[in-house]
């Protein structure tokens, strides 16, 4: 895996619709911006970048956690996303994002029963990706459906991929639209 660089952005939100939000709700992104060995070519098996998910899952996932100074088990939403440059396939952010990223970011998290919720796309530097979250252990918990934007003005270029992992210490400021509460879910299925 050749990085080129790490990115760590944490958005606090101390203010929502005049009212102030006791405690802050914090997002932490955590981006790498990789070489794809993959860029401009065809290749049946892409295994090494299931591979590079794997080792980005856990690096990515710490990364997130350290920039919200919390405990991996008081993280509470997460998320993925990948941005591919135009030399690459969809199919090669899929590959970094699905079958081996998964477990290493829950261990960085310290646990997580929901889907990892994601996002991919194509596109050039500065394009920007909505990483969509959730609540960890409990997919249907609505206080927590919420999305993080990230950007990186230089990236991804047209050989690289980014990788981006988001991870909140709360759900959204002032939740008030109902449904399913943390403190109500069973978090035994990942679900509700």
């Amino acid at each position: 895996m050749e990085v080129r660089k790490y990115i760590t952005m944490v958005e606090e939100t101390i203010m929502e619709g005049g009212k102030k939000v006791e405690p802050p709700t914090r997002k932490a992104a955590a981006v790498a911006v990789i070489k794809n060995p993959f860029s401009g070519k065809y290749v049946e098996k892409l295994d090494e970048l299931i591979d590079i998910g794997e080792t980005l899952g856990g690096i990515l996932g710490k990364k997130a956690v350290e920039a919200l100074n919390i405990l991996p088990e008081q993280a509470e939403s997460y998320g993925k996303a990948a941005i591919v440059g135009v030399d690459g396939e969809l199919e090669h952010g899929a590959a970094i994002l699905h079958p081996k990223l998964g477990t290493p970011l829950r261990e960085a998290v310290g646990g997580g029963k929901a889907i990892i919720p994601s996002a991919k796309k194509l596109g050039g530097p500065g394009t920007e990706i909505d990483v969509p979250l959730h609540y960890k252990d409990a997919a249907f918990v609505r206080t927590h459906f919420d999305a993080m934007a990230v950007r990186v003005p230089d990236a991804p270029r047209s050989d690289e991929i980014l990788v981006a992992i988001v991870v909140t210490d709360s759900g959204r400021p002032h939740p008030r639209i109902g449904g399913l509460k943390k403190e109500e879910a069973k978090k035994e299925d990942g679900l509700r």
